[in-house]
């Protein structure tokens, strides 16, 4: 009788023993929402069709530093050294946006993005960290056209939505500088040149899909014009 009890002790144990292997294991495997970095979507088994059509355009282009990071749906909910945090960012300063603007004083002839330095559209790159100066881009254009365009006709706001979209093929917090619709003329934040490290993280494509690049391959590849546009 004692042999058969404490043969049951011993199965009990190890039963004991297993539960609580498990409940370790499954606690550790749920996601952490300051502390544990999300994977990469090259980690995931199905990569999304975006993710694969963007990675081809940035190997083409010569671009080999650069990765994909999925965020959460309530990402944007987040203070921003969440988001260094789950992308891995080297500071908050290394968080960009990609956005939108439209000259709405072009002239009427200026319709498309045809002629870069006088554009109807351009897509600034900015760090979520600083404040955007249109004022400083529309003199920048105005330098470039050499004073053969009158500064009044370059006022640049923000695109709306649906054009935006229409124009990139990008949703709002999910546009980015590679494979848009439209060859649509980009400036960089000169900030940005200037971050160290030099790799930035801005949209990829998708609202949850983040996309981080090394500087230097980014500006080779998109070829943008380098202003300084915003303050801190």
């Amino acid at each position: 009788m004692e042999k058969s009890l404490a043969e049951l002790e011993r199965i009990q144990t190890k039963i004991l023993e297993r539960i609580s292997k498990l409940e370790l294991s499954s606690s550790a495997s749920l996601p952490q929402h300051n502390s544990t970095p999300i994977p990469t979507s090259t980690q995931n088994d199905a990569v999304g069709a975006t993710e694969t059509r963007l990675s081809a355009i940035l190997r083409a282009n010569g671009v080999k530093d650069f990765a994909f990071k999925r965020v959460p749906a309530d990402y944007y909910d987040w203070s921003l050294d969440d988001r260094r945090d789950v992308l891995g960012a080297a500071s908050v300063h290394h968080l960009c946006k990609s956005i939108v603007l439209v000259n709405t004083q072009a002239q009427s002839s200026v319709v498309d993005c045809s002629d870069r330095n006088n554009s109807k559209y351009y897509v600034v790159v900015v760090q979520y960290t600083a404040r955007f100066n249109a004022e400083a881009v529309k003199n920048f254009l105005y330098s470039i056209n050499e004073g053969k365009i009158a500064k009044k006709k370059f006022n640049l706001r923000l695109a709306p939505e649906e054009t935006s979209v229409e124009l990139t093929g990008f949703e709002h917090n999910g546009v980015t500088c590679v494979g848009m619709k439209t060859d649509i003329p980009v400036i960089l934040d000169e900030a940005i040149q200037k971050l160290s490290p030099d790799f930035f993280w801005l949209g990829g494509g998708e609202i949850d899909l983040k996309l981080g690049i090394r500087t230097s391959e980014f500006i080779n590849f998109v070829k943008p014009f380098i202003v300084s546009c915003s303050s801190t």
